[in-house]
Order: structure tokens, then C-alpha cells, then sequence
């Protein structure tokens, strides 16, 4: 691979291209490559092909991630860029993410462009979110607001709020950072409000286990920090058998300072009337288990039907 070109899968959006190019040219000053060494290749998804259906109907987070994966065991493409809160917890056989980027402001960002606040907002007024996990929180914290389904990419989202179909919206302040308009963003939600999806703002690449040429290459591109909280809060998620169908929240924080790692877990029903959630505090060794412990929990405190229930009522 010393002289060939470096294929990176990703999805047409302006947000994936972002990141895709942003991995190329961290690639390029990783191994001081030349600008043509790298070759973006975009391949539509069946996440970006349905938007007239809430992901819940139609299949949830593999959409985003199966064409690309198919690519890439196909050796069409050396590796595919993800966001990670689109990455189901179970890969194909074969593949694995095996370098993830330093993460972005976890936080879910409030927008509107009549409102300065979730607060501010009158009563009746319409919120546009296409994810379950900000429809329930949402609900939770404010169940006097209408909540609409608001598929998308940011730009279409943005022009769907200067078209007043609602009169706020919900995006990742990740998302709109890497996209160079975070000038978009009215405030930010802090965690302790809306715990934002596992993984949110982290990007991931996905390689073929074993490819270990690429696996190398893509090595130094690697934020152990950011891995580690990766790693534990899907690990929270698959211990929950979490998808689109389940408002689930999961944040894992790592303190320098005191060298612990600090977990939090939430579930919601999609009313946002029935919620649980767990924290808690351990070393940095112990994250995965902390997070899956804190899964194990909500599991008895919710009761073996609830996610059951869940399916029943969102299918």
C-alpha cells in the first residue's frame, strides 16, 4: 500500500464528508503523504435515501452504516468513516473500529430562531427532532411542547426550522462545530439536562480485522481517551440491546485530574412519563464494567417488559 491510493468510505452528507476529509488530512500529516495519496469515496445509505419514515419503522442505526460495510468487505473502499451513535453495537463479522478520533462537545445543541432557551419556549410550541431519545427527554422535561418528526441532514433540518414548520429544533453541537456553524447554535444543552446518545460526537473508522496494513496506518489517529469512553457506553448500550426503537442516554466522562471515570445511563419511555437512569464513579480500568453494571441495573429497575413494551408500541 506504500505507493497505492488510500480509499475512505463515507456517506454524501456535508457532515460525513466532513469528517471523512478531516480523517484524510490527518492521515496525510500522520505519515506525510501527499494530498493525492487519499481518495474519498461516498456511498449512499439507506439512512439517506428513506426520509419520509422515523428510523424506528424502518431498521434503526445499521441504515447509515450497511452500504459502507458492504463496501468494505467487498475491498472496494480500505475503511469507512462513521459517526459512532450510528454504529450498531454488533459488527459484521469480519470488521471492527479500530482507531476512533478525539471527540467533540458531547452536548445536544438548542436551536430556534425565535427562542433563546428550551425554556423560553411557550407552551404548545412545535419541536422538530427525528431522534426518540431527544422526542423523550423533551417530553420528560417539557410534556407541554409538540414534538414533530424532523428527518434530515443539518441543512435540511435548518431550512425546515426558516420554513416555521417548528419553532425549535434539535441538532449535536459535534455536528454543527465540524461543520464550521456552531454561529448556528442558540445554546447548548448541558448533560445534566439531556444526556446525549453513546457515543455522540465521536467519529470512528471501520476496517476489515484482517487488513493489518490499514489497520496500522489508521493507528496513530487513535485518542485513547476518547476510545475508552467510547468503548463503555456502547458497551451500556448492547448490554440494553439499545436501537433507534429505545430512548437511551449514556455519557462517560474521564476525569485527568482525580484519574476516574465517571458513568451516567439513562432510559426513557418515548412519552418521556417513565424514566430511570444510574451513575457511577471508578477507575478508568473499570469503565466497561461500570457501564455495563449500570445497564444490568436499569434492566431490574425497569422491569424484563419494558424495552418489550417499547417495540410493541413504536413497531
Amino acid at each position: 500500500m506504500q505507493d497505492s491510493i488510500i480509499r475512505i468510505g463515507t456517506r454524501g452528507s456535508p457532515l460525513a464528508l466532513a469528517q471523512a476529509h478531516q480523517v484524510g488530512r490527518e492521515l496525510i500529516q500522520a505519515h506525510d503523504w501527499p494530498d493525492t495519496k487519499i481518495e474519498i469515496v461516498i456511498i449512499k445509505t439507506s439512512g439517506d435515501q428513506i426520509l419520509d419514515r422515523p428510523l424506528s419503522e424502518v431498521g434503526g442505526k445499521g441504515l447509515f452504516t450497511k452500504e459502507l460495510e458492504t463496501a468494505l468487505l467487498a475491498g472496494d473502499i480500505d475503511f469507512a468513516v462513521h459517526s459512532m451513535k450510528d454504529v450498531a453495537t454488533m459488527l459484521p463479522d469480519g470488521l471492527e473500529i479500530s482507531s476512533i478520533l478525539e471527540r467533540e462537545d458531547v452536548r445536544d445543541a438548542f436551536i430556534s430562531l425565535k427562542y433563546k432557551s428550551l425554556a423560553e419556549l411557550p407552551s404548545g410550541a412545535v419541536v422538530g427532532t427525528s431522534s426518540l431519545r431527544r422526542q423523550a427527554q423533551l417530553k420528560s422535561l417539557r410534556p407541554d411542547l409538540s414534538v414533530v418528526e424532523f428527518r434530515g441532514n443539518v441543512q435540511t433540518r435548518l431550512k425546515k426550522l426558516q420554513d416555521g414548520i417548528a419553532d425549535a429544533t434539535f441538532l449535536a453541537c459535534a455536528g454543527l462545530n465540524r461543520l464550521g456553524m456552531s454561529d448556528r447554535i442558540t445554546s447548548a444543552i448541558e448533560t445534566e439536562m439531556m444526556l446525549p446518545a453513546a457515543a455522540q460526537g465521536a467519529v470512528g473508522i471501520e476496517t476489515r480485522i484482517d487488513d493489518e496494513i490499514t489497520r496500522v496506518l489508521v493507528a496513530p489517529l487513535n485518542h485513547p481517551e476518547t476510545a475508552l469512553c467510547v468503548e463503555a457506553e456502547r458497551a451500556f448500550l448492547a448490554r440494553l440491546d439499545g436501537s433507534c426503537r429505545t430512548p437511551i442516554g449514556a455519557l462517560a466522562e474521564l476525569d485527568r485530574k482525580t484519574n476516574t471515570i465517571r458513568f451516567r445511563g439513562q432510559i426513557l419511555s418515548p412519552d418521556g412519563q417513565t424514566t430511570y437512569a444510574e451513575a457511577s464513579v471508578g477507575k478508568p480500568a473499570e469503565a466497561v464494567k461500570l457501564a455495563d453494571a449500570a445497564g444490568i441495573k436499569l434492566l431490574e429497575q425497569a422491569g424484563p417488559g419494558f424495552f418489550a413494551d417499547l417495540t410493541e408500541r413504536t413497531s
